[in-house]
């Protein structure tokens, strides 16, 4: 059967493919929350750049540095995540390589976060130690 019909007009109709806003939203908050997050990082660094590691451990034990640090490494994952996931389903084209290609991207930044936390918390419910 021939349709005589425009591109546009096959389009026209049909809608979205029904899961653009919520990757869309995602990205756009994680964003938001990235920005102080990363504000307050860049401050620590500083700050802690002139403190050895016992120091660092110290400062990680306060309860407000070890949740906004794992606050950071979350939303930062996760932003990560969703921006490869729309980079992966916008340029790669074959199914079964865009599959592969996207539960990579979800294994690799879900371990890389549980790895980066578990490591946060270690130093933050480890041992105290007090700077010299």
């Amino acid at each position: 059967m021939v349709s005589y019909r425009t591109p546009l007009g096959r389009a026209r109709g049909l809608g979205s493919a029904k899961h653009g806003a919520g990757v869309w939203i995602s990205e756009r908050v994680t964003s938001v929350a990235l920005v102080p997050l990363s504000l307050w990082a860049v401050c620590s660094g500083l700050t802690l750049a002139k403190v050895g590691y016992d120091g660092a451990a110290a400062w990680m034990h306060a309860p407000l540095n070890a949740v906004l640090s794992v606050l950071l490494l979350a939303v930062g994952f996760q932003h990560l995540n969703a921006g490869l996931r729309v980079v992966i389903e916008d340029y790669i084209h074959t199914p079964i390589r865009r599959n592969a290609l996207l539960l990579t991207n979800l294994f690799v930044c879900t371990l890389a976060a549980a790895l980066a936390i578990f490591c946060i918390l270690k130093v933050a419910f480890g041992p105290t130690v007090i700077p010299a």
